[in-house]
């Protein structure tokens, strides 16, 4: 069983609060069994009249190698919420740590150059042609710059490629901005 230490300030203790805090630290242990420790501090922070009470959740662990995990809360109106959040919050970062510790070190894709080739404005989407002499669809879910409804055809794009069962797909499609600088030669 974990060991949790719970810090409640500013309200009173709650045995909801404290059961919905420890069985979410008991979760924790399906993304590494080698916890050491866990603290989790609820407190009030503000008490304004409009907006009620606000409540932050730091939660700390401790892991082998003398390793700390924190993951911070501010400011949510409900306290579920925010231990909500904090939980998601830290086991995110359980799990990078997790796979960092196994080797599993996660692998980003090569950004690709291409130019738009083809634009379905009504329809939503488009075809991108890569420097690698392939077409890439995309739809207007792909672009991250500017907005699909911003592009045009000639526009010179990066996007990372994913390979589908019906051909290729570009996604986080950004129009590429080229330097007006001038070399001057002498």
């Amino acid at each position: 069983m974990l060991p949790v230490q719970i810090t409640i300030r500013g309200i009173p203790i709650s045995p909801a609060l404290e059961t919905t805090i420890r069985q979410r630290a008991e979760k924790l242990h399906r993304f590494h069994n080698r916890i050491n420790s866990c603290r989790v501090l609820v407190d009030v922070v503000q008490k304004h009249k409009r907006q009620g009470k606000l409540f932050n959740i730091k939660i700390e662990l401790t892991v082998p190698v003398k390793k700390r995990l924190v993951a911070t809360r501010k400011a949510d109106e409900d306290v579920y919420i925010a231990i909500r959040d904090a939980f998601n919050a830290i086991t995110r970062q359980l799990e990078e740590y997790s796979r960092m510790r196994h080797g599993h070190v996660k692998t980003h894709n090569d950004v690709m150059h291409g130019h738009v080739a083809r634009m379905m404005p009504k329809e939503g989407y488009g075809f991108i042609e890569g420097v690698d002499g392939n077409e890439y669809y995309f739809s207007m879910t792909n672009v991250s710059y500017p907005n699909f409804q911003q592009l045009a055809v000639g526009d010179a794009v990066e996007y990372v490629a994913q390979a589908f069962s019906d051909g290729r797909q570009a996604q986080h499609i950004i129009k590429e901005r080229h330097n007006n600088h001038q070399v001057l030669e002498f």
